[in-house]
């Protein structure tokens, strides 16, 4: 069964169910997320079993208030600008966090299917490159470092996909 068919099957232009109810529970979390300053997280897939195609998600983070907003994309699916499609990449944006430290920063991210040995780091500037490969998995992220680390010293560890990469500062 394709994405098109479950949508027009799902009921979309009725009220309380479909892509309406949906967007009316996202609207409703939103408001719950701005009240406890709290995250979210939402993924999907394009494909079954075998046929699996496209991985797609967000993360919102809302601060105390909803001060703060950051939500960050993740997955290969992405929108090409010139026709409004949705395009499947062969290359997966994983979820991350960076966390700031008194010596150091700690990178982490989702990387289902890889192991410390797929794994490439390269620091320029204030910019890290993470890249990881294995089999049909692929992934690659661009991350902006808070401050400059020693990239010498940078220590990749990976288990069950959970990849940790601890960066002592200058």
């Amino acid at each position: 069964m394709s994405v098109k068919r479950r949508v027009a099957r799902d009921g979309a232009g009725e009220a309380g169910s479909g892509f309406v109810k949906g967007l009316s529970d996202l609207i409703e979390k939103l408001g719950d997320l701005a009240e406890t300053g709290r995250e979210m997280r939402r993924e999907g897939v394009l494909g079954e079993g075998d046929q699996l195609k496209g991985v797609y998600g967000f993360r919102m983070k809302v601060g105390h208030g909803g001060d703060a907003v950051d939500i960050e994309p993740f997955g290969n699916v992405k929108l090409d600008k010139k026709s409004r499609q949705a395009v499947v990449h062969e290359v997966r944006e994983p979820l991350f966090d960076v966390i700031e430290e008194k010596d150091r920063i700690l990178v982490i991210a989702e990387m289902p299917g890889i192991t410390t040995d797929d794994i490439s780091v390269s620091v320029d500037g204030d910019v890290m490159n993470v890249e990881a490969s294995r089999r049909d998995r692929k992934y690659s992220k661009e991350i902006l470092l808070p401050k400059p680390v020693l990239r010498s010293r940078i220590k990749v560890a990976c288990n069950n996909g959970i990849v940790e990469i601890s960066c002592p500062l200058k």
